[in-house]
């Protein structure tokens, strides 16, 4: 019989099949999609930021309510124990100006490439196109393939790391839901994170500014403050500094209905400063000159204070809106434009391990279970961090013949 079955192949699922195989038990890994890690190497584009290096007590607060739930996976599975693990398939790591950690080489793809190269001299075999269908008592996993044939592989230990629901073309598309309902296990609605908003923007902003950045701002919602940068779309707002606060401004869209969220504009100029330079007057230029060089505002910043209607006379008035414009946004952006999710399997299904206690020898990792974070490197480091958690687990679940106790 197949010692151990991994149903998704993303991060959570290879990096288990590499530590499961490394101590010499079979490992099947199947994925829906054509080829392996398709999220991860989107992810990895621009610059694959696979964690940061803060102090881990300030990282595991980045997880919210889940924080509980991950600081023991994240103290047994720290961000230097990932970059161990990188360097140990021969991809260095460095830690940027920011403190996010990235791989030397930048990229996704040389990462992914050695560990498929370990997992295939681990004799770990990849089955892709195959779409799981669900799982019974016994272990069995049901599968059909894009031929539209079943498949049906027992195993004596399984991770199910099928992802969440956001970037469902990139393979987590949540279908694995009904499945796992079958089995009385809770799932905690899914919900888009790290996401953008809608606003409903005037014809003159969506036409002239749609794309167009805001650099070097502050995001203010009640007590929460993000600086960094947006982008102006035209469904909405968007952008790194709006992603770190998506969790607080969805709540409190959902708990109220409106969401108090306001931009600085100049978050590096002092009031009084900027009360100053605007009571300079402006005379004969255009307000649009006056604003730009006095306050030096973009022209998609002046359009974003047009967009609450007439721009006061009073310096003081002006400059207060200047550093607090309102953005009236009404909800977050569908889920599949959303880089990850909240909400999936509730985490009081899992045991200390991460196995589902209503199915014995299955377990679950990654964006599966209901948590969220932040970008920044701690998503992808608490895939790791929780497989890490999945990998121990099914080796001592393996190795105290407990599977035997439940055929």
């Amino acid at each position: 019989m197949l010692d151990v079955l991994i149903v998704g192949a993303g991060p959570a699922g290879l990096y288990a099949a590499d530590r499961i195989s490394a101590k010499g038990y079979s490992v099947l890994v199947v994925e829906r999609l054509p080829s392996p890690a398709r999220k991860f190497l989107m992810a990895g584009r621009g610059g694959l930021n696979l964690t940061h290096s803060e102090d881990l007590d300030d990282l595991k607060h980045r997880y919210r309510e889940a924080e509980h739930f991950l600081a023991p996976m994240l103290d047994a599975f720290a961000p230097e124990d990932l970059r161990r693990w990188c360097h140990d398939l021969g991809e260095d790591t460095f830690i940027g100006s920011s403190g996010r950690v990235f791989p030397q080489k930048m990229k996704a793809s040389p990462l992914l490439r050695a560990l498929l190269r370990r997992l295939e001299r681990n004799k770990v075999t990849l089955q892709t196109r195959w779409t799981w269908t669900g799982i019974t008592l016994d272990g069995t996993s049901q599968f059909i393939s894009e031929t539209g044939a079943e498949h049906r592989i027992r195993a004596r230990a399984t991770l199910l790391a099928l992802g969440g629901a956001s970037w469902p073309r990139l393979g987590s598309n949540a279908a694995w839901v009904p499945a796992l309902e079958k089995h009385g296990i809770e799932i905690r609605p899914f919900k888009p994170a790290n996401c953008g908003f809608r606003v409903a923007w005037s014809q003159h902003l969506t036409d002239r500014f749609a794309g167009a950045p805001l650099k070097r701002i502050r995001l203010n919602l009640g007590t929460n403050t993000v600086s960094g940068e947006a982008l102006l779309s035209e469904q909405g707002i968007e952008g790194g500094a709006v992603y770190a606060l998506s969790a607080e401004i969805r709540d409190a869209l959902e708990q109220t209905g409106t969401a108090d969220l306001r931009a600085d504009l100049k978050p590096q100029m002092p009031l009084e400063k900027l009360v100053a330079r605007l009571s300079a007057g402006r005379g004969k230029q255009s307000l649009s000159n006056f604003l730009r060089k006095a306050a030096g505002l973009s022209a998609a910043e002046i359009a974003l204070l047009r967009e609450n209607g007439q721009i006061p006379d009073n310096p003081d008035a002006l400059a207060r809106l200047i550093k607090s414009v309102p953005i009236a946004v009404s909800a977050p952006y569908d889920i599949d434009r959303a880089i990850s999710s909240a909400g999936g399997i509730a985490l009081e299904e899992v045991g200390e391990n991460l196995m589902l206690e209503k199915l014995p020898g299955v377990f679950a990792a990654g964006e599966m279970l209901d948590w969220e974070a932040p970008t920044g490197g701690y998503l992808l480091q608490a895939c790791f961090s929780m497989s890490e958690r999945a990998s121990n687990g099914i080796l001592e679940y393996l190795n105290t013949g407990k599977e035997t106790e439940t055929a």
